[in-house]
């Protein structure tokens, strides 16, 4: 099953890549958004409306955007897929950009059971390793 049925991977990649800016900046517009992502500024509104529609967010009068629980949850889950994804690729010798470019398009369509397996199998890769989980890959 999807992360969430209702949730398109574009819906998906829009609140993950807000989820990120947050980390960076205290406010987060769409076009912080636009720049982001390589997109122009109507295609995100549109994408943003959604967001809106699917209430995953809401946005400020000053165009701040802001998480509604239901969209933090999405992202917060969308996010941890794409790190413990690529962190486990390049546990297993793939490339940086390679296992970052193929968890980006996984994390998207694989199934919670799939992915709690995945994550325990990047858990024993660290552990034998013997390598404190902050100094690998993927490290949420």
């Amino acid at each position: 099953m999807r992360v969430m049925n209702e949730m398109r991977e574009s819906g998906e990649m829009y609140l993950e890549t807000i989820l990120v800016l947050k980390g960076k900046k205290r406010t987060v517009r769409a076009i912080d958004v636009a720049e982001e992502m390589g997109l122009s500024r109507p295609s995100v509104s549109r994408g943003m409306a959604k967001l809106r529609e699917n209430e995953c967010i809401t946005v400020e009068e000053d165009g701040n955007l802001v998480f509604t629980s239901k969209g933090e949850r999405i992202a917060k889950k969308i996010y941890e897929r794409h790190q413990i994804l690529s962190g486990l690729f390049m546990c297993l010798g793939v490339s940086e950009q390679t296992a970052v470019d193929d968890a980006c398009r996984i994390e998207h369509v694989i199934s919670d059971e799939t992915f709690a397996a995945l994550k325990e199998c990047f858990k024993k890769c660290r552990d034998e390793a013997g390598t404190a989980a902050e100094d690998l890959p993927g490290h949420p």
